[in-house]
């Protein structure tokens, strides 16, 4: 029986399969602890052989307008003294969202206020911070412009049933252990990272380390674990064996890396107001540079521009210590800030990098890149009515100028790939 990612039609479109069987289609031995692979028929082989030329021939990229891109100009920091470090770390974040939340995305914000929420403190290493006010450039200048940067599509619903049970994990569990020496150490699952508050973080930079806010802040202060905080790379055990296919039931090894600074937006640190997810991510810069492979970001376009249609990520859930767990699904719901999903998850998973194959003009070839951070868990109250999902933020433009600007602190590099 051929794999149902390994049909005839799918295989013709290797984007639109999850990474676990592309990776068993291109390399011997088990990768994933609960996806054995099952050998693929002669004929099919040989149809492939014939039609796939074909059919690569007629894949046609997404045709999409090109994303007007801002560009954040900073102020001089303000110093605002050292870090209390009195808060203490919420790995399984749980917000709700009501009618006025729902449609908030839809509606214009003035742009005095997304510049406050796109302003920024700075943790050094020795607890000091600082605040930089931003403000945003756009050479259309146009008032209505300045909404669409910062929600760049309405909320569309992808079709999903109504839920009344909280879960992060949905059904059957859909998560795979990542195992084996090769395969941690492989693209991309060689840029998830751990980080020393309990979460997960995605490689964007040689130095720098995307993850989720709520891992280093709760909103009003800094948590105890950012004082000393860390980032965690895999170093797999060898296989002291020869014979091909092998897998080492000895967990990975991690070598911590400390972080020199930590960057926060203004708009998760919003005092005694409600923590709002749109905002929860934060970078963390490395003392060293890395030698791994990292993710490149993007601004995430629409569901139906990813490959697909599918999001995935890989992060060290709590209920599976140790290891490095990957899923991918589709998209369920997305909002100008939010993508909704179920992707099965845990705590821990939180920080994780979420990526989708996106069509790359400069490549001509679709590309993983970033185009979310997992966030936890979201009720939605609409017309009586409640739904649950994992959520992750997703990287708008104006998100996409101020990280650029944290990796390269030269807003004239910040342009969209």
């Amino acid at each position: 029986m051929i794999p149902p990612c390994l049909d005839l039609l799918r295989f013709t479109f290797p984007h639109t399969c999850p990474e676990s069987l592309e990776i068993h289609a291109v390399k011997k031995g088990s990768v994933f602890s609960m996806m054995p692979l099952r050998p693929v028929t002669l004929l099919a082989l040989l149809l492939l052989h014939h039609l796939l030329p074909l059919t690569l021939s007629v894949l046609q990229p997404p045709h999409h307008q090109p994303v007007h891109m801002p560009t954040l100009v900073p102020h001089t920091p303000t110093p605002l003294g050292h870090s209390r470090f009195s808060a203490r770390t919420q790995l399984d974040l749980t917000t709700r969202c009501n009618s006025s939340c729902f449609h908030r995305g839809e509606q214009e914000e003035p742009m005095e206020q997304l510049t406050q929420k796109l302003a920024f403190e700075t943790l050094y290493a020795d607890g000091f911070r600082t605040l930089t006010t931003v403000d945003v450039e756009d050479e259309e200048d146009d008032a209505d412009d300045a909404g669409h940067l910062a929600h760049p599509s309405p909320w569309r619903h992808v079709g999903v049933k109504s839920r009344r049970v909280k879960r992060q994990i949905y059904g059957a569990d859909g998560r795979f252990n990542i195992r084996g020496d090769h395969f941690l150490l492989d693209y991309p699952f060689s840029t998830a990272v751990r980080i020393s508050t309990g979460c997960t973080g995605v490689l964007v930079s040689q130095l720098h380390v995307l993850t989720a806010a709520h891992c280093v802040h709760d909103g009003k202060d800094y948590v105890h674990g950012a004082r000393k905080l860390k980032v965690g790379f895999l170093i797999p055990p060898s296989v002291n064996s020869t014979k091909a296919g092998l897998v080492s039931n000895k967990k990975p090894l991690v070598r911590w890396v400390r972080v020199k600074r930590t960057r926060v937006p203004k708009g998760w640190i919003q005092g005694p107001q409600d923590v709002s997810m749109d905002f929860d991510y934060a970078l963390l810069e490395l003392r060293w540079p890395h030698r791994r492979p990292f993710m490149r970001l993007s601004v995430a376009p629409s569901s139906d521009d990813l490959a697909g249609n599918r999001i995935h990520f890989s992060g060290f859930d709590s209920d599976r210590p140790g290891e490095l767990v990957y899923r991918f699904c589709p998209v369920e719901e997305e909002s100008s800030d939010l993508i909704y999903q179920h992707c099965d998850a845990r705590p821990g998973a939180s920080g994780s990098g979420v990526y989708g194959r996106v069509w790359d003009n400069e490549l001509e070839r679709w590309d993983r890149k970033v185009i979310g951070i997992f966030s936890g868990h979201q009720w939605l109250e609409i017309d009586g009515e409640n739904r649950d999902y994992n959520v992750a933020v997703r990287i708008t433009p104006l998100k996409f100028a101020q990280i650029c600007y944290w990796v390269h602190g030269n807003r004239l590099d910040c342009l969209q790939d």
